[in-house]
């Protein structure tokens, strides 16, 4: 089955509603909308479908939702549109914002559930030890720093949980586990695929997948047991399925892939395969898992007073300026340090004087020239955006993009057609370099869409005009 015969399904994680998303949340957002783009370039919109959302439920959100003195459902929607107007302001072109509270997810995670129960791998059981509320997780000493504490949640207090729950019984797949991590393309970066073995390796215990209602009231209600609510993660990871599933994108015609930071990576990568082999359902082709942004040196977090929401930056900025840096210098396999002095930087550098600079150049030589100017629709030739196709390496396809770039510019500076007297020649070489910057504005679609519109509908006129600087440049 051919590229353009397969369809092509992209999450990414889904975030809880104890606060708004901040920039560090809505990188992963801009990475999969730059590959859902890319993939509707190449097979169609119709055969590609892109999901975010909110995760809803949990002590994390009924606790927020309790501090504000709301109940929890007018606190998750609020929150909610609040998350979904900060992915509109970076231009996330998802199909659908999920929310867990969905009416259609109620029932197909209940439905799920009662699945998994049938093929005898749910039981209840006394359980006892360690969890996280902030990461919404059962933890074990291994996963905690030298004070006891989550590594990513050092500031909130570990608790000691003795209740009794449904139980997962996620160490029967430990051997199914193990093949799929190792196959060639099911987690990537390849660093990743490591930890995941380890994880296995230490021993995978059955987890518990309910809370008990007397601790956590919101939660959808345990089919089989109206005083127990599903555990967050097994009802959260659900939500790609419920989406999916009825639109003819959870079945073997489809490419799966879930795009997620590192935080979510066990989850994603270990339990989620093992949920979905017990109900007797497909696995997701690719998991990749990218790295955190870090603001100066230090973690983005409320408590620190470094939140930076993407509006903020969209606002000073522009969308695709904000799209551009973060797509360049984000944390696609590492954990990388961010700078409002670097993207500043970057902004005149890349924008201002690069892409924005070569726009102007041409307009106004095209201007002046008093040519009319034909141009066909022109194809696209996605060679240059393998990168994004082979193993997610938004940062590359868009170097090779910015290639082409440096390439128009050289042709330009030595060709000079500022200088040219002969009117042939001089409309046969800035015919040359307006189809060149065409197609880069063509390049440009999945990672700086309203740009690359911009550019495009400026040179497509016969009688093409300066118009105002794409990316003014910043003092």
């Amino acid at each position: 089955m051919t590229a353009k015969e397969q369809k092509y399904l992209i999450t990414t994680a889904i975030d809880y509603t104890n606060d708004v998303i901040h920039i560090g949340h809505a990188y992963q957002k801009i990475l999969a909308d730059c590959v859902a783009r890319y993939q509707r370039l190449k097979r169609g919109d119709k055969d590609v479908y892109f999901l975010t959302g909110t995760d809803e439920y949990g002590t994390t959100n009924e606790k927020a939702a309790k501090d504000r003195n709301v109940s929890p459902k007018q606190h998750v929607d609020e929150i909610s549109a609040r998350d979904r107007a900060q992915l509109d302001a970076l231009n996330v072109s998802y199909d659908r914002f999920f929310r867990t509270t969905d009416e259609d997810h109620t029932k197909t995670a209940s439905d799920f559930y009662k699945k998994v129960f049938d093929a005898g791998d749910i039981y209840k059981d006394k359980y006892k030890g360690l969890y996280c509320e902030g990461c919404e997780s059962y933890k074990t000493f291994s996963e905690l720093n030298e004070e006891g504490q989550c590594l990513l949640h050092p500031t909130r207090k570990i608790q000691e949980l003795e209740e009794v729950n449904y139980f997962f019984k996620w160490s029967k797949y430990s051997d199914f586990l193990r093949a799929l991590v190792n196959s060639e393309r099911f987690v990537l970066p390849q660093g990743k695929k490591k930890e995941m073995l380890a994880f296995i390796e230490n021993g995978i215990k059955d987890i518990p997948i309910t809370r008990p209602t007397y601790k956590v009231t919101w939660g959808i209600p345990v089919p089989n047991d109206p005083e127990q609510v599903i555990y967050v993660w097994f009802d959260a990871l659900i939500n790609y399925f419920t989406a999916a599933k009825p639109l003819g994108f959870w079945d073997d015609s489809t490419e799966i892939v879930h795009i997620l930071g590192k935080d979510n990576a066990k989850w994603h990568v270990l339990l989620w395969p093992a949920m979905l082999k017990s109900a007797s359902e497909r696995v997701p082709d690719t998991i990749y898992v990218h790295g955190f942004i870090n603001l100066d040196g230090q973690k983005i977090s409320k408590s620190r007073g470094n939140v930076i929401l993407p509006t903020d930056l969209v606002n000073k900025y522009g969308v695709d300026a904000v799209r551009y840096y973060f797509l360049k210098h984000g944390p696609i396999v590492e954990d990388v340090d961010i700078s409002i002095k670097h993207l500043e930087e970057t902004y005149n550098s890349d924008l201002a004087n690069g892409l924005g600079n070569t726009v102007a150049r041409l307009a106004k030589l095209a201007e002046n020239s008093g040519f009319e100017f034909d141009f066909a629709e022109g194809e696209l030739n996605l060679d240059d955006l393998k990168p994004i196709e082979e193993d997610f390496r938004i940062d590359i396809a868009l170097q090779n993009v910015w290639k082409n770039l440096a390439d128009l510019d050289k042709h330009i500076n030595e060709n000079t057609p500022w200088a040219i007297k002969e009117a042939n020649t001089l409309k046969e070489v800035l015919t040359y370099e307006i189809t060149k910057l065409r197609e880069v504005a063509l390049l440009l679609q999945p990672f700086m869409p309203e740009t690359s519109k911009q550019i495009l509908s400026q040179f497509s006129s016969q009688k093409i005009t300066a118009r105002s600087a794409l990316f003014p440049r910043l003092a």
